[in-house]
């Protein structure tokens, strides 16, 4: 059983900064291909940043430039990061973590992805 769970959600002011975190664990794997979605009511679920068994990233083109993803792990989790820098009320969305164990070749399409956490909320408002 893989375990996916988000932290670090928030309100920010725009132009401000958050760290989003993200531990997967179990099913007995150490490595997974990790992707970050957001999705606000009544809009489809938006890839914005993975990071492959590689560490290869890719990044949707509204939040190039602004967001990075990075990954770590121990011997039995995976920690991943989102740094969302010079936020905008756009980015305002519930933010969800997702995890894979085969290659997603950068992916952001999320029915690659097979495990998912329950989200976290960002709030960008002045």
């Amino acid at each position: 059983q893989v375990h996916v769970v988000e932290s670090g959600g928030g309100s920010v002011q725009p132009g401000g900064s958050l760290r989003l975190s993200c531990v997967a664990s179990g099913g007995g794997y150490r490595n997974f291909c990790m992707g970050w979605f957001r999705q606000v009511p009544g809009k489809a679920r938006e890839g914005i940043a993975s990071i492959d068994l590689n560490g290869r990233t890719r990044y949707a083109e509204s939040v190039q430039g602004r967001f990075t993803i990075s990954k770590g792990r121990d011997e039995n989790n995976l920690f991943l990061q989102l740094n969302m820098d010079s936020l905008q009320a756009e980015d305002s969305a519930m933010y969800f973590c997702a995890a894979e164990r085969s290659q997603c070749y950068g992916s952001l399409e999320d029915f690659v992805y097979e495990y998912w956490g329950q989200g976290t909320q960002v709030a960008v408002a002045s």
